[in-house]
């Protein structure tokens, strides 16, 4: 995390397709397929690596959406604001105040805890992804890079949002579920009351992640021959 607040443009140039054929090199290389779990823009390249046909099972957790999600709130389009507010920010590495950081990913921690978390972990986005994917995505003429045939199929996938997440509220993640509903593939959907979007490591992240690997351990997929759908968690 120092070395990318040194030097963020690394994460400025970074492409999501750069980043889903890493991921998916690293994937294809292990010996039975894994269950995927990502959160906030992690849950769309979740989404991404399983149309692909890769994993056994996936869990989003809070996550950013695919293209063709048109749900976005008021608290969302004030999270993303330090980027939208120039366009310029496309080209570069965007980073929060303590105090947007706060609205946006710790809003319910004190400010005082808030801000060790941000000196502790926080680095700039890619303006690009937050600018070029979600609702932007969706006026641009053809497939963009975070399309997905929702009709398809693929490993079950479950979608876990937080009540009081501000940045992806819960109403993106139900109409991102909603978009698989053509899909024969199993597709949940889970909302934990009193969450935020730091739930991952706020107080009661084990109840967080209990939910998300007991699920997937249980709807995983195995793959032909194999006798434990669960064995590349």
């Amino acid at each position: 995390m120092e070395a990318l607040r040194e030097k963020p443009q690394v994460i400025a140039d970074l492409t999501v397709p750069e980043t889903v054929d890493h991921l998916a090199s690293v994937i294809e290389a292990l010996d039975e397929p894994p269950i995927i779990m990502g959160h906030s823009f992690g849950g769309t390249l979740t989404q991404l690596l399983l149309a692909r046909g890769l994993g056994a099972a996936g869990v989003v957790i809070d996550s950013a959406p695919t293209e063709g999600v048109r749900v976005s709130p008021i608290s969302q389009a004030r999270s993303l604001l330090p980027a939208l507010k120039s366009p310029a920010n496309i080209r570069r590495a965007v980073g929060f105040t303590p105090k947007e950081f706060h609205y946006a990913f710790t809003n319910t921690l004190t400010a005082e805890e808030s801000r060790a978390v941000w000196d502790r972990f926080h680095i700039p986005a890619p303006g690009r992804w937050i600018w070029e994917y979600g609702l932007f995505a969706n006026f641009k003429p053809g497939h963009q890079e975070t399309w997905v045939d929702y009709a398809a199929d693929r490993a079950p996938l479950l979608f876990i949002a937080g009540e009081r997440d501000h940045i992806m509220p819960p109403s993106v993640n139900r109409s991102n579920a909603k978009h698989y509903r053509k899909s024969p593939a199993l597709t949940e959907y889970v909302e934990l009351p009193g969450r935020d979007h730091w739930t991952c490591a706020a107080p009661g992240w084990e109840e967080v992640a209990d939910r998300a690997l007991e699920w997937a351990r249980a709807h995983a997929v195995a793959r032909p021959g194999s006798e434990d759908p669960s064995a590349g968690t």
